[in-house]
Protein backbone atom coordinates (compact mmCIF):
# COMPACT_ATOMS: atom_id res chain seq x y z
CA UNK A 1 0.00 0.00 0.00
CA UNK A 2 1.02 3.43 -1.09
CA UNK A 3 1.81 5.68 1.52
CA UNK A 4 1.51 9.90 1.05
CA UNK A 5 1.99 13.30 3.38
CA UNK A 6 0.22 15.62 1.01
CA UNK A 7 -0.02 19.64 1.62
CA UNK A 8 -1.63 22.49 0.28
CA UNK A 9 0.96 24.66 -2.08
CA UNK A 10 0.61 28.65 -1.68
CA UNK A 11 -1.40 28.13 -4.89
CA UNK A 12 -4.26 26.25 -3.15
CA UNK A 13 -3.10 22.98 -5.05
CA UNK A 14 -2.02 19.53 -3.00
CA UNK A 15 0.84 18.31 -3.69
CA UNK A 16 2.98 15.53 -2.34
CA UNK A 17 5.64 16.37 0.67
CA UNK A 18 8.77 14.83 -1.81
CA UNK A 19 9.31 13.52 -4.96
CA UNK A 20 8.06 10.31 -4.30
CA UNK A 21 4.76 11.12 -3.00
CA UNK A 22 4.08 13.54 -5.93
CA UNK A 23 4.55 10.54 -8.48
CA UNK A 24 1.85 8.65 -5.91
CA UNK A 25 -0.55 11.32 -5.71
CA UNK A 26 -0.75 12.05 -9.06
CA UNK A 27 -1.47 7.67 -9.96
CA UNK A 28 -3.80 8.25 -6.96
CA UNK A 29 -5.58 11.58 -9.50
CA UNK A 30 -5.44 9.73 -12.34
CA UNK A 31 -7.49 6.44 -11.00
CA UNK A 32 -10.09 8.86 -9.45
CA UNK A 33 -10.39 10.98 -12.86
CA UNK A 34 -10.34 7.28 -14.90
CA UNK A 35 -13.48 5.73 -12.51
CA UNK A 36 -16.56 5.78 -14.48
CA UNK A 37 -20.17 5.11 -12.94
CA UNK A 38 -20.31 2.41 -10.39
CA UNK A 39 -16.30 1.84 -10.19
CA UNK A 40 -15.20 2.00 -7.19
CA UNK A 41 -11.88 2.78 -5.22
CA UNK A 42 -10.74 2.39 -1.87
CA UNK A 43 -8.29 4.65 0.32
CA UNK A 44 -7.38 5.64 3.91
CA UNK A 45 -6.29 8.77 5.06
CA UNK A 46 -4.96 9.48 8.54
CA UNK A 47 -5.64 12.82 9.89
CA UNK A 48 -1.55 14.02 10.71
CA UNK A 49 -0.95 14.62 15.22
CA UNK A 50 -0.62 18.42 16.12
CA UNK A 51 2.97 18.58 16.82
CA UNK A 52 2.06 21.60 19.33
CA UNK A 53 -0.21 19.26 21.30
CA UNK A 54 2.07 16.07 21.16
CA UNK A 55 4.66 18.73 22.95
CA UNK A 56 2.50 19.56 25.33
CA UNK A 57 2.02 16.40 26.17
CA UNK A 58 5.71 15.15 26.91
CA UNK A 59 6.14 18.35 28.61
CA UNK A 60 4.07 17.26 31.12
CA UNK A 61 4.79 13.85 31.53
CA UNK A 62 8.02 15.03 31.76
CA UNK A 63 6.99 17.68 34.62
CA UNK A 64 5.55 14.78 36.10
CA UNK A 65 8.97 12.95 36.55
CA UNK A 66 10.03 16.04 37.94
CA UNK A 67 7.47 16.26 40.59
CA UNK A 68 6.65 12.38 41.47
CA UNK A 69 8.39 9.84 44.08
CA UNK A 70 8.08 6.75 42.35
CA UNK A 71 9.69 6.27 38.55
CA UNK A 72 13.21 5.88 37.77
CA UNK A 73 12.94 6.62 34.20
CA UNK A 74 10.20 9.31 32.51
CA UNK A 75 9.74 6.49 29.98
CA UNK A 76 8.29 3.96 32.90
CA UNK A 77 5.73 6.75 34.31
CA UNK A 78 4.76 7.40 30.63
CA UNK A 79 3.97 3.30 29.92
CA UNK A 80 2.45 3.38 33.92
CA UNK A 81 0.20 6.52 32.75
CA UNK A 82 -0.86 4.90 28.92
CA UNK A 83 -2.09 1.49 31.33
CA UNK A 84 -3.40 3.96 33.97
CA UNK A 85 -5.68 5.62 31.30
CA UNK A 86 -6.20 2.29 29.97
CA UNK A 87 -4.42 2.00 26.61
CA UNK A 88 -3.14 -1.35 27.03
CA UNK A 89 -3.58 -4.74 25.95
CA UNK A 90 -3.54 -7.56 28.06
CA UNK A 91 -1.16 -10.55 27.82
CA UNK A 92 -0.50 -13.80 30.68
CA UNK A 93 2.91 -13.35 32.84
CA UNK A 94 4.83 -16.04 33.20
CA UNK A 95 3.23 -16.80 36.38
CA UNK A 96 -0.26 -16.95 34.30
CA UNK A 97 -1.69 -13.53 35.59
CA UNK A 98 -2.36 -11.15 33.31
CA UNK A 99 0.10 -8.17 32.63
CA UNK A 100 -1.06 -4.95 31.07
CA UNK A 101 1.18 -3.86 27.87
CA UNK A 102 0.80 -0.08 27.13
CA UNK A 103 0.22 0.92 23.34
CA UNK A 104 1.99 2.44 21.51
CA UNK A 105 1.97 6.36 21.37
CA UNK A 106 3.95 6.48 18.48
CA UNK A 107 3.59 9.22 16.11
CA UNK A 108 3.05 7.05 13.48
CA UNK A 109 0.45 4.67 15.68
CA UNK A 110 -1.82 7.63 16.87
CA UNK A 111 -3.48 9.74 15.07
CA UNK A 112 -4.91 13.39 16.31
CA UNK A 113 -8.29 12.51 17.88
CA UNK A 114 -6.71 8.89 19.22
CA UNK A 115 -4.10 11.17 20.79
CA UNK A 116 -6.65 13.96 22.28
CA UNK A 117 -8.45 10.85 24.02
CA UNK A 118 -5.72 9.35 25.70
CA UNK A 119 -4.17 12.92 26.61
CA UNK A 120 -7.73 13.01 28.25
CA UNK A 121 -7.42 9.75 29.98
CA UNK A 122 -4.43 10.55 31.51
CA UNK A 123 -5.52 13.56 33.21
CA UNK A 124 -8.44 11.74 34.60
CA UNK A 125 -6.38 9.04 35.62
CA UNK A 126 -4.24 11.41 37.54
CA UNK A 127 -6.87 12.27 39.69
CA UNK A 128 -7.30 8.75 40.12
CA UNK A 129 -6.64 7.96 44.53
CA UNK A 130 -4.60 4.69 43.15
CA UNK A 131 -2.56 7.14 40.88
CA UNK A 132 -1.39 9.71 43.66
CA UNK A 133 -1.03 7.09 46.00
CA UNK A 134 1.54 5.52 43.42
CA UNK A 135 3.45 8.58 42.66
CA UNK A 136 3.76 10.04 45.96
CA UNK A 137 3.61 7.01 48.26
CA UNK A 138 4.74 9.26 51.35
CA UNK A 139 2.09 12.17 51.21
CA UNK A 140 -1.04 11.58 52.56
CA UNK A 141 -4.66 11.88 50.11
CA UNK A 142 -5.02 15.47 50.62
CA UNK A 143 -1.61 16.82 49.70
CA UNK A 144 -1.40 14.03 46.95
CA UNK A 145 -4.45 15.82 45.50
CA UNK A 146 -2.91 19.49 46.10
CA UNK A 147 0.09 17.77 43.82
CA UNK A 148 -2.13 16.61 40.88
CA UNK A 149 -4.07 20.50 41.57
CA UNK A 150 -0.38 22.44 40.97
CA UNK A 151 0.48 20.02 38.39
CA UNK A 152 -2.42 20.60 36.52
CA UNK A 153 -2.86 24.40 36.90
CA UNK A 154 1.19 24.21 35.64
CA UNK A 155 -1.23 23.81 31.97
CA UNK A 156 -4.07 26.38 32.11
CA UNK A 157 -4.34 28.63 29.50
CA UNK A 158 -4.79 31.80 31.34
Amino acid sequence: MSSVVLYRTPEGKLSGMDDKAVRHFAKFKRAVDAMEAGDTLRFEYRLPRSPKHHRLFFVKVRELFDRQETFGHVDDLRAWLTVGAGYCHFIPGTDGQLVAIPESVSWESLEEADFLELHRRVDAFMWELRARRTLWPHLGDERTYWAVDAWRQEFEKP
